[in-house]
């Protein structure tokens, strides 16, 4: 049985990201979403509301489950006994900062990774723009699933 990791910290979740795990859930026999907590990062949501979110939005993949994770993620993948790591790629900008890691990844713990290109429709969609648009009053709903949507909505007046 082949198992694939594939870590990010959505905060939120975005369409972009579901097309990606999706894709995946067709490339690997079972997938592991790791929600990881990254310091550089700020966040909207809790990594349980994160959880919670990320569970609902792949509840139609059935060989996809959701995971939290501290630490390195090739740890993580060591603990689920992953073959391969899973990253989106929505530009060449991406692809330059990925490769270091997928280098330093392999060379730590044999783990590979697979790149997938974004969805044309998606390629400019990021977390931290879909917040950034919601918090200037602006219309994401094309971006992320509905009840995240939802959650952007209330989060952003709660920061006004």
């Amino acid at each position: 049985m082949s198992k694939a990791v594939c870590p990010g910290s959505f905060d939120p979740v975005t369409l972009g990201h579901l097309d990606i795990i999706g894709r995946a859930a067709r490339l690997f026999d079972e997938v592991v979403v790791a929600l990881g907590v990254n310091p550089s990062k700020s966040r909207w949501f809790s990594p349980e509301e994160r959880i919670a979110m990320m569970e609902r939005a792949c509840a139609p993949f059935p060989n996809v489950v959701v995971r939290g994770f501290t630490g390195l993620v090739t740890e993580f993948c060591a603990e689920q006994r992953a073959v391969a790591l899973v990253k989106g790629l929505r530009s060449s900008s991406d692809f330059d900062y990925e490769l270091p890691m997928a280098h330093m990844n392999v060379a730590l713990t044999g783990i590979e990774t697979v790149f997938l290109p974004a969805s044309t429709g998606q390629s400019f969609v990021s977390s931290s723009l879909v917040k950034e648009v919601v918090s200037f009053g602006g219309d994401v709903a094309a971006f992320v699933p509905d009840f995240v949507l939802e959650a952007l909505l209330e989060r952003a007046a709660q920061r006004r």
